[in-house]
């Protein structure tokens, strides 16, 4: 006899109506952008909503701007936001981050390494613009002794609880050497570099991140694929000031420590490191944020979405969506929404094979959270 093999039903197209993965949180497009990426945004206490494109390659003939009136203007003006070549402490070079302080100030965080290449000595700074003047205030240029050739500075939280004008913890999220905490005191200028090379501040060996369904890899100078290794990148502060949390952006895993310890520079790094909290996983995330009950917020842009750390330590998912493309920056607003950047990050030519997949526009979105963001005084 012979045998015979039952067949399923002829095959047909995959219904659209079949199960399929549900999206949390309702997000709000605040702006689309049709021209450079952006990477940081802040919102003001007034509500005034400022970004960054940092220059890696995009055509970008400011750095920083502001959304005012439906449109993408240079802020505080155009001349700033160009590059002085006599002097790189003047002009802005590569802003890679801004953010509101809260105290009538936004600052920007300029790495003066475009492309990432090595900062260009004296340029890497801070630079504060008044809001009601739209007038720079103060110009921080970071002192040599922690500036490294690998460095490239990339995020900041302020707290003016410390130090006669405040202090700024800096994130070094090198890709090429060890990450650190930047501890500067605003009044001096003076720096110190902090748990550099340490397990929190470095890239874990075994990351790598899978984005849209693929691994995301990039093609080293020897030819061979690699993981991205971004060393410390998120950072939030507690709303007392005194737990700093960051993590690098080639891991999973987020880390605290007491600000106490970072800003005394008698407390030896070997103590300093004892000192540091391993949380456990959160996801991979580019930014953190913290907000005025203590609550952390980080993006995690393997999953399209935001997670939320509950004062218990627990995590929940407030955003998940697959138009969430690469989330980058976080900022709360006094309107009481999560306000951050999507700007498809993974899809850069340097991933892709030397093909750039973007599509435009990226996006400046929001989700409601109900709460105010984390005091700095």
């Amino acid at each position: 006899m012979t045998a015979h093999t039952a067949l399923a039903a002829p095959a047909t197209d995959f219904s659209a109506s079949a199960p399929a993965d549900k999206s949390i949180g309702q997000l709000q497009q605040v702006f689309a952008f049709h021209d450079a990426m952006p990477t940081g945004v802040t919102v003001s206490e007034t509500g005034r909503i400022f970004v960054n494109f940092p220059r890696w390659g995009d055509d970008v003939p400011f750095t920083v701007a502001e959304i005012r009136d439906g449109k993408v203007q240079a802020w505080p003006n155009t001349q700033i936001n160009k590059e002085d070549p006599q002097d790189p402490a003047k002009g802005l070079i590569s802003v890679q981050s801004v953010v509101a302080d809260g105290q009538g100030r936004v600052w920007l965080l300029d790495t003066a390494a475009p492309g990432f290449a090595a900062p260009k000595p004296g340029g890497a700074k801070l630079v504060a613009v008044d809001l009601a003047s739209n007038k720079v205030v103060k110009a921080l240029v970071f002192p040599a002794n922690v500036i490294l050739p690998s460095t490239y500075v990339n995020d900041m939280r302020f707290d003016f609880r410390h130090g006669k004008e405040g202090t700024v913890y800096v994130t070094d999220s090198s890709v090429s050497g060890p990450g650190a905490i930047i501890v500067m005191d605003i009044a001096t200028g003076k720096a110190t570099r902090r748990l550099s090379g340490a397990k929190s501040t470095s890239v874990d060996p075994s990351f790598i991140p899978v984005v849209e369904g693929q691994a995301v890899m990039a093609t080293g100078a020897d030819g061979k694929k690699k993981a991205p290794a971004v060393a410390s990148d998120g950072i939030a502060l507690s709303p007392d000031g005194q737990t700093l949390y960051f993590s690098p952006l080639s891991s999973r895993h987020l880390y605290s420590v007491p600000t106490s310890l970072l800003r005394d520079t008698s407390v030896s790094e070997k103590a300093l490191d004892a000192a540091v909290q391993d949380l456990g996983e959160k996801g991979a995330s580019d930014g953190l944020e913290a907000d005025a009950s203590g609550a952390v917020y980080a993006t995690d842009y393997e999953h399209n979405g935001i997670r939320k750390r509950l004062a218990d330590g627990t995590w929940q998912t407030i955003v998940h969506d697959p138009r969430v493309l690469w989330p980058d920056t976080l900022s709360i607003g006094p309107d009481g929404y999560l306000y951050f950047t999507a700007n498809q990050l993974h899809r850069q030519a340097g991933f892709q094979g030397g093909k750039d997949l973007r599509q435009k526009p990226y996006s400046l979105l929001r989700v409601k959270i109900n709460a105010a963001p984390a005091p700095t005084r």
